[in-house]
């Protein structure tokens, strides 16, 4: 975006306001999946105790990366919408993000801006490895949460939270947890935002 302002023509300013209102949707959506993944959480343990102190254990379940290890395998659909947020931040085509940064580095190049357009080039690239691991901890790590004991012992559980026990290779009780509809709505348009954007980017 410093790059945009820089060079200080029609086609920056609009890829400068257009790369803001991407960014802006996408770190909402960012934000409101973390949300939505610490608030499924709360059905497990974690096996190991490596995070036995949180720095803000009752406001923010998920502060590190470590916690989405395995997470795939928990919620699927909420996982799957983290990712495209992700290859979003990352720049990968067709998604959202990379016509931002498309149209960021089209305009510095038309201006003869090569050598500043490579290092930010050459950053996209160092930062896309950060994003990656986060994608590679929720989709290839082995998950290291079990069922929360508690949710057989007490009756707890209300018509929007299920889950499932498996004893002796039979399903004893089903749990699964339910995220609200404006949850799902907002995460749902959001996402479809970030990935349908390809249909005609134009617009």
């Amino acid at each position: 975006m410093l790059l945009a302002i820089s060079i200080n023509s029609i086609e920056s300013i609009q890829a400068f306001i257009f790369y803001l209102m991407q960014y802006s949707i996408t770190n909402v959506n960012a934000f409101i999946i973390i949300i939505s993944i610490g608030y499924t959480m709360f059905m497990y343990n974690k096996k190991d105790k490596e995070e036995k102190i949180l720095v803000d254990e009752n406001n923010s379940p998920i502060q590190f990366i470590a916690q989405l290890k395995g997470y795939y395998y928990i919620n699927p659909s909420i996982a799957i919408s983290l990712a495209i947020v992700i290859f979003s931040f990352v720049g990968i085509p067709p998604l959202v993000g990379f016509f931002g940064k498309q149209m960021i580095l089209s305009s510095a190049l038309d201006k003869g801006y090569v050598f500043i357009s490579l290092v930010a080039i050459l950053t996209s690239v160092i930062s896309a490895v950060y994003y990656l691991n986060i994608v590679k901890q929720i989709f290839f790590e082995k998950s290291d949460y079990s069922l929360n004991d508690q949710l057989e012992k007490n009756d707890i559980l209300n018509e929007n939270i299920t889950a499932k026990v498996t004893r002796n290779n039979k399903i004893s009780k089903d749990y699964s947890v339910v995220l609200s509809t404006n949850l799902s709505v907002t995460i749902s348009v959001l996402t479809l935002i970030i990935l349908l954007f390809m249909l005609n980017p134009d617009e």
